[in-house]
This record gives structure tokens, sequence and C-alpha cells, in this order.
């Protein structure tokens, strides 16, 4: 981190210094993360000024070798993004959609209605991140911004407990951050270089993105002003996913599309800036207990519908849901009498 701070710039001086720490702008990968525009911002410089001092930035890293140059050949770049990391879900079934894991330097976005599993899945991952690169993880902490009041760390040793792992240690590598409106919800995610860092984070977890957006910018005459915050928060997640080399995982909240007649009316909200800036886009929905995910949008997946379960130990295979029923119905008959001709009244018709 030596090579990385801020006066190590040609050109910035202490002075200007103190200016970007006090902007919450505390070394050569936060100048990157958050550009000129929002530096001329919030330190008061010229934007020439602020274009410069990123310049070099960027400069310095690419000479360090931490950002790729300008131009490089595609050979060069397929030749990089098989060294990406990719954290396992855990379930062949999420894994085959995924095509191995989440991806590092990429935004995943899941949306889906209350209670499809999102959180759920959120907190599987949180897990998974934690596990070796042997066995699909990271070696890797994660940062949970919690916009809904929904992290558990109940769930969390619950999923621990399943998968073999230390509950104490999976809780310390789990940074969780609750945000109150989406103003702090930035915050939290602009002032994170330094948490990253310290903490070896490999996931960033929000749940939910737009929700506090959502709920503070009420009718069409704040819509403009919501999709403005809401485009820098995810851009900025995005940036610190590429500069900092880890996953991001947003959960959204869904509506319903009045215009739809004919299949499923349920609509991501946030539009085309989320849209457009996530990565990689999930569906999740109810199918009786079971869940049902699709790759909606990817840029070389294919679009395609995995079924999962949700249990104890979080995110699973239907398969595995289906061996333990099996389990406690074969329990049932040796210990009940089951008489053929009078079903149970409570069972529904399968005619």
């Amino acid at each position: 981190m030596e090579d990385l701070r801020l006066d190590s710039l040609e050109g910035v001086g202490p002075v200007t210094t103190r200016k970007l720490s006090d902007a919450g702008i505390h070394n050569i990968m936060d100048l990157i993360v958050r550009g000129p525009v929002e530096i001329a911002e919030v330190t008061g410089m010229d934007k020439e000024t602020a274009e410069k001092i990123v310049n070099k930035a960027r400069q310095q890293l690419i000479e360090e070798g931490l950002i790729a140059k300008d131009f490089v050949s595609a050979t060069e770049i397929y030749k990089r993004r098989q060294d990406i990391g990719r954290i396992t879900t855990g379930t062949n079934c999420l894994d085959t959609l995924f095509e191995g894991g989440i991806e590092t330097q990429a935004l995943t976005e899941v949306y889906g209605e209350f209670g499809c599993g999102k959180t759920q899945f959120c907190h599987t991952m949180c897990i998974m991140v934690q596990k070796s690169k042997e066995e699909g993880g990271l070696n890797g902490g994660a940062l949970y911004i919690d916009t809904e009041g929904t992290f558990r760390p109940e769930r969390i040793v619950s999923i621990a407990k399943a998968n073999d792992m230390d509950p104490e240690k999976v809780l310390e590598n789990i940074i969780v951050a609750r945000a109150y409106n989406s103003a702090h919800q930035t915050l939290i995610l602009e002032e994170a270089g330094s948490v990253i860092e310290e903490n070896n984070i490999k996931l960033i977890i929000v749940d939910s993105a737009v929700g506090l957006f959502r709920a503070e910018y009420l009718g069409r005459g704040t819509l403009s002003a919501r999709q403005q915050k809401l485009n820098h928060f995810v851009h900025l997640l995005v940036r610190i996913a590429e500069i900092y080399n880890c996953a991001a995982l947003a959960t959204n909240q869904v509506m319903a599309s009045p215009d739809v007649f004919f299949g499923d009316p349920t609509r991501p909200v946030g539009g085309n800036v989320v849209a457009h800036t996530s990565t990689y886009r999930i569906y999740f929905k109810k199918s009786g207990k079971k869940r049902i995910a699709r790759m909606v949008d990817s840029p070389h997946h294919p679009e395609m519908d995995v079924v999962f379960a949700l249990s104890e130990a979080g995110v699973i295979d239907p398969e595995e849901d289906g061996k333990k029923k099996k389990k406690t119905t074969a329990k049932k008959t040796t210990t009940e009498s089951v008489d053929s001709e009078n079903p149970d009244p409570t069972e529904p018709n399968s005619e």
C-alpha cells in the first residue's frame, strides 16, 4: 500500500492529499473508483485538475500491473479472463447456470418477488466465498450492505454448520453495514475501499440495491433525480468490483407491469439504468416449494432455467431436498399405519 499513497503521485502535495482524505479518498485506487467528476465535486477543485490527478493515478496503476493498459489484444483479454475468480454457489444447478459460479470483476443482479430466495442466496454466498480455492471459494471475506434489515447471523451460523465450517470464524469474516437511506447507502460504498483491503473482501453484497431509492423518490417528478443517483451507485459498485478484483452481488425488487396480459408481468425495478449496468441478470421465482433461476441477461451465457431449493443449509440442489423428504417419509411409514382406502383429508387431491 506504500506505492498507492496519494502523495506518491507527482503534483499531489500535503494540501491536496488532505482535501482528498477529508472526502473519503485515501489511496490511488479510490481515485480511479470515484472518477474526476465526483472528485471535483467533493473536494472543490476544478475539473481539469481532478482529471490530471486521476490520469496520473491510472498511469501509475497500469505501470504496476494492477489494471489493464488502454489498448490490449483480444488474446491478452482472453488470457486474463482465465484467471478471473469464481465463487461456487454450493449447488450443481446454479453453478451450471453461472458456468462455475459468480464472477469477480462483475456485477451480478438477482431480482424476484418476496420470498423467492434472494436474501437466502446472499447469506449462502457469504459462506461460500470463505472456502478455499480448491473448494470453489476465494479464501476471502464478504461485505454485506443491508438496506432492508434482513441480514440474520443465525442463518449464517446454520449454513456454516451445514458446510462443516466454524461459525465463529465465518461470522468474523463478514462485515455488515446497515444503510438507513439512499445517501448513506452510497456513502458506505464510497468509503468501502479501506475496508475491502483490510479485511480481504472478495464479495460485496447489496441487499437490496434499489429499495431505499424506491422508497425515498416517490412520483414521476422525482424519477429523473432517482435514476441519476441510482446510476451513480451501480456504476460505483461495478468500478469497485473491477479495481479491487472482487465479486459484486446485488438483489433487486420487482413490480407488476399492468400492460402485460399474457405471460409473467413481473419486472425488475430500476429501469434501464440498472439493466445496462448489471453484467449478469438473474430472475428468481417461486414454483411450489422449489425455486426457479433464469439467466435473463449475460454477455456470453445462454438463456436457461434451473431449479433449486431452500433449506437450513441455504441454497441447495432439489435432489438433496428430495432425499431428505424420502427419509422422513420412510420413517413415518414404519411408525404409523397408513390406510390407502382412507387417505389423509389434509393432503391435496392428486386428481
